[in-house]
């Protein structure tokens, strides 16, 4: 019976967090905005205490701040906030590409990265790319980090290229949905494919600072498409949740 009473909270939790997150995400409860456990309790349809952990976990998450007389708010983020998360995402699959070159792996190991790498080529070989096409990217430029991380065969690293991903908007493929919209969409797309290619090899050549340097590079392509949606202003209107990133005058 308490087994199934914790699962039970558990799901409740779960429950909690998504309709909360979705919330924040698409503006229901918008940056600064206070909200609650009451509040929360009445949005999400379950008890106190799943929401209380609920909130919690999107404090941990970033998007929400503890205010301290009680209760919580939607965090906004400046440009650099985001800039310094991608710029934490980077480091920590560096750090993922340079053990897997250093321990070593073999061609067997690889294939999975090599087949995605395959499968984005067929998307960006037009020389017009669809928003299809830019959906089908996201899919698999996210398959092969999460491959690159498993390389390093390294749990807590792994956990922690998983939570730097989680920081908002600091995922591999964070501001590709906005890059769709730009001039310079498929050639930023070419580059980051080279980037695949280039830190695969190292890895297999067990050339760990090259692998790592590398890495810490393509991060970088996920920063500079960030400044070309602000400049553009428009296509930050395809970045998921960018109503919590604060614009800043020109």
């Amino acid at each position: 019976m308490a087994e199934r009473d914790n699962e039970r909270s558990i799901s409740q939790t779960v429950r909690a967090q998504l309709t909360l997150r979705d919330l924040i995400l698409t503006g229901g409860l918008r940056p600064g905005e206070r909200i609650s456990e009451l509040q929360a309790v009445e949005v999400a349809g379950v008890s106190r205490t799943p929401v209380r952990m609920a909130l919690v976990r999107l404090e941990e998450e970033g998007l929400l701040e503890a205010i301290p007389s009680g209760g919580f708010m939607v965090k906004s983020f400046s440009e650099r906030d985001v800039l310094d998360s991608i710029e934490v995402r980077g480091t920590m699959e560096g750090l993922a590409a340079r053990l897997a070159a250093e321990r070593g792996v073999s061609v067997r190991d690889t294939e999975p990265m090599r087949e995605c790498l395959a499968q984005i080529d067929e998307l960006i070989a037009p020389a017009e790319l669809s928003f299809d096409a830019f959906s089908a990217y996201v899919a698999l430029n996210a398959r092969f980090h999460a491959l690159l991380a498993e390389l390093s065969r390294s749990p807590p690293v792994i956990r922690q290229v998983d939570r730097a991903s989680a920081l908002p908007f600091a995922s591999p493929s964070g501001f590709v949905m906005a890059q769709s919209a730009l001039p310079e969409a498929r050639h930023i797309l070419v580059v980051a494919q080279e980037h695949h290619r280039i830190v695969i090899d190292a890895i297999e050549n067990r050339e760990g600072a090259r692998a790592e340097g590398i890495m810490r590079e393509h991060a970088r392509l996920a920063a500079r498409n960030l400044r070309l949606a602000v400049k553009a202003r428009g296509p930050m209107d395809l970045v998921p949740a960018a109503v919590l990133i604060k614009q800043t005058a020109n």
